[in-house]
């Protein structure tokens, strides 16, 4: 088993940080090549053509192996509403059709459908929570399957619910909505990294995952890996860089119809951010060599101490069998003692994330057992 990791990052020994869900600390080496890239535009003319170019070749590979998928259809996006925005526009709906969504969804995977259904007349279908507790993970992924028909035009989801870490049988959802000819889209932002992810076996029509969380990285950068159903679509912006021979930066108004290659025609405009893409590439490299198979080994062993420690107290934790290691809720919390258990929180500077009706705690190899307790005195003793 791996030692803590929390050498690594700025976190002084006081502060018990267990929300990598919401925001992941960064790493000191991403600190550091930040800084650099920073004082690298006080020096413009030591960036060149290739600056444009190369490191975003890196940050594909290191995506794709990530994944398991082709680094050329990886594309570089500011936030995950961006690419779901491309899924949606590049998406024929119609009146009679459904958008398949999981209930309580994260905005980003919804705002999009919901407004191309209010324009199509098409329908959202949210698929609720099923109440019971025990078994309620493999009763939701159900609920899901069977809400999928031969009108479904779209399955939007994330890989584990951001409230609580359930985890959606993807396999099985997208295999479903590929016998219905259903658009498949997956918002991996609360797993990636964290949790192993095969992009071959999932097979989405797109995944999109946000930076600043699992993958280590800063705000505003993520990525976009696009399946085959979507490679030719148009994206949403059309800026120079996409565009093929965009290199020869002595003849840009040689204007061009034809796109870089693969799913290089999706990148955001300035794409090339000389600060943001190299702190997600050092930061991927450090997410790689760990491997998302230790970070869940190292935080069951986290969850396993929080579960003997909330053992004979009314709160609940979501099935171990059904969440991911790195993401749980806790729940039956007495609602009318949240402003105390925020106090007590505060006073032992814990920091987690209440979502919807769950406590969220979300450890990552930063956190020790130390971190844990203080979490169990404060929402206990509240």
């Amino acid at each position: 088993m791996i030692a803590s990791q929390r050498h690594k990052f700025c976190i002084p020994s006081d502060v018990h940080y267990i929300n990598c869900a919401y925001m992941s600390p960064l790493l000191k080496q991403v600190e550091q090549v930040g800084i650099e890239s920073v004082r690298m535009k006080s020096t413009p003319w030591r960036i060149g053509v290739e600056a444009f170019y190369e490191p975003l070749e890196e940050l594909r590979r290191l995506t794709g192996r990530l994944i398991n998928a082709p680094a050329d259809q990886v594309a570089v996006i500011p936030a995950v509403s961006y690419g779901i925005a491309i899924a949606a526009n590049a998406t024929t709906l119609r009146r009679g059709q459904n958008v398949v969504v999981p209930g309580e969804e994260f905005p980003s995977v919804v705002y999009a459908w919901r407004e191309r259904c209010r324009t199509t007349g098409a329908r959202m279908r949210m698929v609720s929570r099923p109440e019971k507790h025990e078994g309620q993970g493999a009763a939701w992924n159900q609920r899901l399957l069977d809400s999928i028909d031969a009108h479904t035009a779209v399955v939007s989801l994330s890989s584990a619910h951001w409230t609580d870490g359930t985890v959606f049988d993807l396999e099985a959802i997208g295999t479903r909505a590929r016998e219905v000819g259903a658009v498949f889209i997956v918002d991996g932002t609360q797993t990636v990294g964290a949790l192993a992810f095969d992009f071959s076996s999932v097979q989405p029509d797109m995944l999109v995952c946000a930076g600043y969380k699992w993958l280590m990285g800063p705000y505003s950068l993520g990525v976009a890996v696009f399946g085959k159903r979507f490679l030719d679509a148009a994206p949403l912006e059309h800026n120079w860089i996409a565009r093929e021979n965009s290199q020869d930066f002595a003849n840009l108004v040689n204007y061009r119809d034809e796109f870089q290659p693969g799913a290089r025609r999706f990148d955001v405009g300035e794409r090339s951010n000389f600060v943001l893409v190299p702190m997600l590439t050092a930061a991927l490299k450090q997410v790689l060599e760990w491997g998302p198979t230790t970070v869940q080994d190292y935080c069951q062993q986290l969850g396993e101490q929080l579960e003997g420690l909330l053992d004979g107290s009314h709160l609940r934790m979501t099935s171990a069998s059904e969440r991911a290691a790195h993401l749980f809720g806790i729940r039956n919390v007495d609602h009318a003692a949240l402003p105390s258990i925020q106090r007590e929180l505060e006073r032992r500077n814990v920091y987690v994330s209440l979502r919807g009706d769950a406590v969220r705690v979300s450890p990552h190899l930063y956190n020790d057992e130390a971190d844990i307790a203080a979490f169990a005195e404060a929402i206990t003793v509240a």
